[in-house]
Order: structure tokens, then sequence, then C-alpha cells
């Protein structure tokens, strides 16, 4: 990797640690060059503004992560309610990127700039929507090896589910503990399996 790459890489990684921890609009470039030990001219190199950085962070650090978080377990076959189980288990209670103190990082972009920025709206959307086909894909493949329900709305469950994560996420961090992970989750196996 060329030095150019691995010091935009550098503003990246730190300016994500940064957002996520404090949010974004509260978050300065100056803060940021502070921890990179990089000049203005090095950011404005990389960056046209934090708006640019913004989006970099989403669809450079967060995107691939998610695809290994959120979407890849998806897709292991197998028992469909499991699969879906198992993949929120891992990403509330197992997952050591995701803090809970601070939430979702993508959910708290979208609460802090889908509103006023419609690049960042886009490549949030982008994430969701990957993660629902994904979430539809595993529940249509659960009806076709008849582990769910053949009436099951697929696009419907989906939006629960997101919508349960994306909630828990925030109730986690205003109680800044996991033990409501667990209550979740064990809402959720039921819930699951109700759709057998």
């Amino acid at each position: 990797m060329k030095k150019a790459a691995i010091t935009r890489l550098n503003i990246l990684q730190k300016a994500f640690e940064l957002i996520y921890e404090k949010g974004y609009l509260t978050t300065s470039i100056d803060e940021i060059l502070a921890t990179t030990a990089v000049t203005k001219g090095a950011f404005y190199y990389h960056f046209k503004n934090k708006d640019e950085m913004g989006i970099a962070i989403i669809n450079e650090l967060l995107k691939p992560s998610f695809e290994n978080t959120f979407l890849k377990p998806l897709t292991s076959g197998g028992d469909s309610i499991q699969t879906i189980y198992d993949m929120m288990y891992e990403i509330l209670m197992d997952n050591e990127i995701l803090k809970v103190e601070y939430g979702c990082p993508a959910s708290n972009l979208t609460q802090e700039m889908a509103p006023w920025n419609a690049e960042f709206t886009k490549a949030l959307n982008d994430l969701s929507s990957e993660w629902k086909e994904a979430i539809i894909n595993c529940i249509e493949n659960g009806k076709k090896t008849r582990n769910i329900r053949s009436d099951v709305k697929a696009d419907q469950v989906a939006i629960f589910i997101m919508s349960g994560y994306w909630g828990i996420r925030n109730i986690g961090k205003l109680n800044n503990s996991k033990s409501v992970y667990l209550v979740y989750l064990k809402q959720l196996k039921d819930y699951l399996e109700s759709l057998r």
C-alpha cells in the first residue's frame, strides 16, 4: 500500500473512532487531525471536506465490515430461523467492534445526518437495503426448505427484525448494558420460532 493510501486509511479509521464515540456533528476536523498527526493540507488532499470523508467512512470502512457481519452470515444455509438468530446474537453479544455504549454506527449516522445530507441518506440506505434483502433471501430460502411457513411475508419480517435491532441498540446505549440485549434475543427467538 502506498504512503498516500496509508494516510487516507489512517484518517478514515481515526475519524471513525472519534465519530463513533462522540458523534459526527460534534467531531471536528481539528480533532481528527490531532489524532492522526496529519496536516490540514494532507486531509484536504484526500477529502474536499468533512462530509466527503464521512461518506468515505461509510463506503470504505462500514460497508466491508457490514458485509462480513450482517450479510454473509445470512447466506450460510441451514435452518433459516437459527441462521437469523445466530447472526443477531453474534452482532449484539460477541462483536468486538460494535460497543454497547456507542450503539450502532450506521444507526447513529442515520439519525444525525440522513435528514440533512442526501449523500449520507443514499449511502446509509444502500446498507439498510442490502441487509433487508439478505434477510428476505434467508427467509425465502427457509420457505423453500420448509423450516419457515409458506404464508410468512419475508419483507415484513425483515423490517420487523431490523427495527428491533436498531431499537435495542439505542436502549443498550441508554443503559450502557448488554443485559437488555438478552431480553431482546429471547423475544426474537420466540418470534422467529413462530414463523415455523
